[in-house]
């Protein structure tokens, strides 16, 4: 058994992107943190741009980065009209190629149907559109397979429509489909065969969440358990860890509703870090939660419960501490291990805060939906480091590369800062 776990290590880390690679949505970590060391304090719109590339529409989606291209997902139009994967050079952001991911874009609330962020391991690249179209690609923008995930299982039923990203890990992506607002239908989990398109496994995923609370936005997360890697999905009131090679439920903590809310909607993904899941609530609670559970694991491993005003964006963390940017602006900081508050809440720039947080080093990058990026330090102290306007609405995350940040506004893509090289 040790020796088919070494090479399932080997086989894995083989198909992960150089270090300096932004491969989906959370980074090469899948915790929001950058390796680098260098990369842009200050930038403004005629200040440390590399390059600008105009976009026809919003997206929530981020760009990911690897291979010497920048991938993103693309509404031709706000409203309606043509979804589309985009191949940028990522020298100077000029368009490579363009796929066409099918029609039936729309507009629910802030965001349309081209929320779910791209995968990528540099050699091919997958997309998940809100319209449940998932489709595979060589760099080189070849098509390699395409499915349609609501004419296979069923119409999506979320009240604001499906968003959530796939998770590259290995030979396969994980998709969450968790709804219940306008469906009857059960939310379920896939593993999906990143060469052929084929589903490994399928396994439902049913809670006693009612109205609004089946349904979930968030990404599916893998984290290393004292067993084993575990498959980590909050939603529907609860976080469980699944065996990633079958889909089966290890553990449930049913701790994302105390008040057993119908409205209560996860967005926040959860977080790995210092050997805990962090998982969040609609403006409430923040989990740490010790992986490694069986059955319900409520009582057993939820280490601390904080009742944070944390809604939309996820946290990220030093390994020491974890930093919440709450959607209204203000920057709280917890003991790691405790759930304790180090410091906070403090004000960042004024407005609405949809993106999530990335570390680089130790700066947290927080980006507002008005375009404006505070950064402040990773520390047992607040200390706000740079407030960067670049105008433009902006609900998608940053992604960072080489020593370059990347951040999409609703008209365009932006290059920030020189790239450093691997």
């Amino acid at each position: 058994m040790r020796r088919l776990s070494i090479l399932t290590v080997l086989l894995t880390l083989a198909t992960v992107p150089a270090q300096a690679d932004w491969p989906q949505w959370r980074g090469p970590g899948l915790n929001g943190v950058s390796p680098d060391t260098e990369a842009p304090l200050t930038w403004g719109p005629h200040e440390n741009v590399a390059w600008r590339t105009p976009l026809p529409a919003r997206s929530a989606s981020t760009p990911v980065v690897a291979g010497g291209r920048v991938f993103l997902l693309v509404a031709r139009e706000e409203t309606q009209g043509e979804l589309e994967l985009w191949a940028l050079d990522r020298t100077d952001g000029s368009v490579t190629w363009r796929r066409s991911l099918g029609g039936g874009n729309a507009f629910l609330r802030k965001h349309n149907l081209s929320s779910p962020s791209p995968v990528t391991d540099g050699e091919r690249v997958w997309a998940l559109t809100g319209t449940g179209r998932l489709a595979a690609f060589s760099a080189d923008g070849e098509s390699l397979w395409s499915r349609d995930l609501q004419e296979e299982y069923g119409e999506f039923g979320l009240l604001w429509g499906y968003a959530s990203s796939p998770l590259l890990h290995g030979d396969s992506l994980y998709v969450q489909v968790l709804h219940g607002f306008h469906t009857d239908a059960p939310s379920y989990l896939l593993r999906v065969d990143t060469a052929t398109g084929e589903t490994r496994w399928r396994v439902e995923r049913p809670t006693d969440a009612q109205r609004e609370s089946p349904d979930g936005y968030a990404t599916p997360m893998m984290v290393q358990g004292p067993e084993g890697e575990e498959l980590v999905i909050t939603g529907g009131d609860v976080v469980t860890g699944h065996d990633p090679a079958t889909g089966r439920e290890l553990w449930r903590a049913d701790v994302l509703n105390p008040e057993d809310s119908p409205a209560q909607r996860i967005v926040a993904s959860p977080v790995p870090a210092g050997g805990l899941v962090l998982a969040s609530g609609k403006r409430g609670p923040v989990v740490a939660i010790r992986p490694g559970g069986q059955g319900d694991v409520t009582d057993s491993h939820v280490v601390w419960i904080r009742d944070e005003p944390l809604d939309v964006p996820t946290p990220v963390s030093d390994g020491e501490r974890l930093y919440l940017v709450t959607d209204r602006g203000l920057a709280i900081c917890l003991d790691l291990q405790t759930g304790e508050r180090v410091w906070g809440p403090e004000r960042l720039a004024n407005g609405t805060y949809s993106a999530s947080p990335v570390r680089i080093g130790d700066r947290i990058y927080a980006t507002s939906e008005d375009g404006t990026t505070t950064v402040f330090r990773a520390g047992p102290r607040f200390e706000i480091l740079a407030t960067n306007e670049l105008g433009g609405y902006t609900l998608a995350s940053p992604a960072v590369s080489d020593g370059q940040i990347f951040l999409r506004t609703a008209d365009a893509l932006w290059a920030l800062g020189t790239r450093s090289g691997s």
